[in-house]
């Protein structure tokens, strides 16, 4: 079975609430739910935090376990050296995932700090951008075991 550990940054648990016309309105737990039933074959472990460091924590202790992390940094994209050099440390290839189209908003937004020690970046595609990381994961695993 496939382990995919799944990390949520700041305000990300208020998805379904704040600014739906941006994030949607389905709470993250009501898509992981969906996830799950969609791949019964993965084990998804999910984490979410508003704190850098718990974050940070997360993707350590996880990033030589399972088999590959999701991770949706939300503000710490553009901000955080520290979650960047987590996600370089970490041997579990990492997808970044983004709701919205970040090169499509305020400039600041623009740039990630992470994505250059990521496997691959998913933006602009809302929740699906999760699947379709799940997927990528999924042939990244496939591989690695040939």
């Amino acid at each position: 079975m496939i382990k995919i550990q799944i990390i949520n940054g700041p305000n990300l648990n208020l998805l379904g609430k704040r600014e739906p016309d941006k994030y949607g309105h389905i709470p993250f737990e009501d898509y992981l739910a969906s996830l799950r039933t969609l791949y019964p074959d993965i084990d998804f472990t999910y984490f979410q935090s508003n704190i850098e460091g718990e974050l940070i924590d997360t993707i350590q202790e996880s990033g030589f376990t399972v088999d590959g992390i999701i991770l949706n940094p939300g503000g710490y994209t553009h901000t955080s050296v520290a979650v960047a050099d987590a996600v370089a440390a970490v041997i579990s290839p990492v997808i970044e995932v983004h709701l919205t189209n970040i090169s499509a908003r305020e400039e600041f937004r623009h740039k990630s700090l992470v994505s250059r020690s990521c496997a691959g970046t998913i933006t602009g595609l809302g929740l699906d951008g999760y699947r379709l990381a799940t997927e990528a994961l999924k042939k990244l695993c496939d591989t690695s075991e040939k």
